[in-house]
Order: C-alpha cells, then sequence, then structure tokens
C-alpha cells in the first residue's frame, strides 16, 4: 500500500502515511486515527477538574441528566457535582438549585 498523503512511498506509520508524511508537521492532523484504540469523542482524563458552577436536578439516568454530563465534559468540568440529585435525595438537590 501506498501513502494517503504523497502517494508515492509505501506507508510505515500509523494513520496508512509514510514516514516522512507522519513525522513532517501539520500532515498528521489532517488524517485520523484509523486504530480502533484511538481518541475520538471528546476524551477522557484522569486528574482533577473544576467542579460545575451548578448542580443539577436531573434524576440520574434521564435524558436531562445525560444531556448535562454529555455538555459537562465537552467544556471539560468534572462530570459530578456533589449536590447533584441522586436517587435518595432528589428534592434536596431541587431546593439547593433553585
Amino acid at each position: 500500500m501506498i501513502c494517503r498523503h504523497c502517494h508515492r512511498a509505501p506507508i510505515s506509520r500509523p494513520r496508512r502515511l509514510c514516514w516522512s508524511c507522519y513525522y513532517r508537521p501539520g500532515v498528521r492532523e489532517l488524517y485520523p486515527s484509523t486504530s480502533k484504540f484511538g481518541r475520538r469523542g471528546v476524551g477522557n482524563f484522569y486528574g482533577t477538574r473544576p467542579l460545575p458552577a451548578f448542580p443539577t436536578n436531573a434524576a440520574p439516568g434521564s435524558p436531562e441528566k445525560i444531556e448535562v454530563l454529555a455538555e459537562r465534559a465537552q467544556l471539560k468540568l468534572n462530570l459530578w457535582h456533589p449536590d447533584d440529585a441522586t436517587h435518595a435525595t432528589p428534592a434536596l438537590a431541587v431546593a439547593k438549585a433553585g
């Protein structure tokens, strides 16, 4: 197989690129990873993130809660606020949010 970018050299690097194209600045970013282990989506982070500005009163597992979690992930915030609604205390979270 030949390189996806230059169409001349044989592929020898990930993303089906040749050695020189893979290490040429800017070329690698033009082609997404073809690996099943490639990073996709908003990513995963193992560290401390800032807390969200306010808790949510959406019930766990509800479409509203999933939407809130997706928004927090995009903003690179901690997914869980200590005062988020739970199955045990949904009314407490509503009182604090309002």
